[in-house]
């Protein structure tokens, strides 16, 4: 293999992974990571209804507050006076390890919400206590000098009551999906740029400051073309197994092929923001990019997260994808025929484009979703290299941001005043000129 074809391998792998939108919405995942106790089993009794004891959800909130407050003030003690003693060695040293591993992270927001109206069934005998509860649970966090609102994840947890003293039992004892963030799976190294942090661990600590060397300038890169409010801090997560990574980006990628992805938790269109975003990295296919590859694909995921709160759900993927290519190609020194080497063999070979990508394509497989990738980034680049990059972005704005079941024709008639047969016929003469 060539090293122009090692390199478009690795650039596919990582944006073949955002297909949905340009970035995943993580939504009720299942529970990965390091199991703190055996599966729930029996039948489920009355025991997951309230609380017996009409204090019971004031003290089980006491008993939150109390361990957010231990992470926030680095209280061990006081931390894992919040277990029960009675868990299983594996939950107590699990948890006593997430404490220690949150040591390095950056937190401006560490707390707990607890709805007590929203309770599930606890098996029978799945415990040893006097009472056992499950409320819904939802951590909140946000990471200092990039999430300028906390995200919101589920918690699992299952308390018990030992007379009139509550404790955390557990974590995977209920019906309920419990979020793994990075600590959850060993140490965590942290470095902290103007631009946002890098969150790995230490087996990938000469990856996580290849990628800190590259923050600053990548969020720069990105400012420079998109030019509408974003926040300009980037959050990266470099996780260090595949359960890892499976957490971070869903179960239904292939995280074998992952490079990269963006994932965010929230999104308002209204208000141009989403909430809960990161760059995930996958180390086993990003460790071996080299510098030009690592950051086409930090600049393209960079793009997406930028441009998030502008993007709605149907938007063509030609416009999503090419976009973000073009940014992250744009001053990257990887010419276009280096890049886009599909559709130069095409069009050496007197075959041209004649429509635009179409959706399907980017879920293809091999050579098909190559090409529409391929496809994507010189429309885009023809687009600005014609019109001005400013057009670019205003037609990204007015494509991806409006209404996806708007006339295409009449929204590049609008901003670019040709209709898609005009646009083709240009992008198939640049092409030509190109190759």
């Amino acid at each position: 293999m060539t090293g122009a074809a090692r390199f478009r391998a690795w650039l596919v792998a990582a944006i073949a992974a955002t297909l949905l939108g340009g970035v995943v919405l993580l939504v009720g995942q299942p529970a990965t990571g390091p199991s703190s106790s055996a599966p729930a089993t029996g039948t489920p009794t009355g025991q997951g209804a309230p609380p017996l004891s009409d204090s019971g959800d004031t003290e089980v909130t006491a008993l939150l507050r109390s361990r957010a407050a231990a992470v926030v003030h680095r209280d061990r003690p006081a931390f894992l006076a919040t277990i029960d003693p009675r868990a299983t060695p594996q939950f107590r040293d699990a948890q006593a390890a997430m404490f220690d591993n949150l040591a390095s992270v950056p937190l401006s927001i560490f707390s707990y919400n607890l709805d007590p109206t929203d309770v599930v069934p606890v098996p029978t005998g799945v415990f040893p206590a006097e009472e056992l509860w499950a409320p819904e649970v939802q951590l909140n966090y946000a990471l200092a000098g990039v999430d300028r609102d906390p995200t919101s994840k589920p918690m699992g947890y299952l308390f018990s009551r030992h007379g009139t003293q509550w404790f955390l039992a557990s974590d995977t004892l209920t019906s309920r999906n419990t979020w793994r963030g990075p600590w959850d799976f060993g140490p965590v190294t942290t470095i902290k740029t103007r631009s946002g942090v890098v969150l790995a661990h230490p087996g990938d600590a000469a990856l996580a400051r290849r990628i800190g060397d590259e923050l600053d300038s990548d969020v720069k890169a990105v400012s420079a073309v998109w030019d509408q409010p974003w926040s300009r801090e980037v959050a990266v997560l470099v996780p260090s197994s595949t359960d890892e990574l499976k957490a971070f980006v869903g179960p239904e990628f292939a995280v074998d092929s992952i490079a990269a992805v963006a994932v965010a938790d929230r999104v308002d269109n209204a208000g141009h923001t989403a909430i809960g975003q990161r760059v995930v990295l996958n180390p086993d296919n990003a460790d071996k990019m080299p510098e030009a590859s690592l950051k086409v694909v930090l600049r393209h995921e960079m793009t997406h997260i930028a441009a998030r709160g502008y993007t709605v759900d149907g938007t063509p993927m030609w416009m999503l994808e090419g976009f973000a290519n073009y940014v992250g190609y744009r001053d990257s020194g990887i010419s276009m025929d280096v890049g886009a080497a599909d559709v130069a063999a095409l069009e050496r070979d007197g075959t041209v484009p004649t429509d635009l990508p179409a959706n399907g394509d980017f879920a293809a497989s091999g050579d098909k979703i190559n090409l529409a990738y391929d496809e994507a980034w010189t429309l885009t680049s023809f687009i600005a290299d014609t019109f001005g990059q400013h057009a670019l972005v205003t037609l990204y704005l007015r494509v991806a941001g409006g209404d996806p079941k708007a006339d295409l024709g009449q929204q590049l008639h609008d901003v670019l005043g040709v209709d898609k047969a005009g646009l083709v016929a240009g992008w198939q003469d640049y092409l030509r000129r190109k190759f």
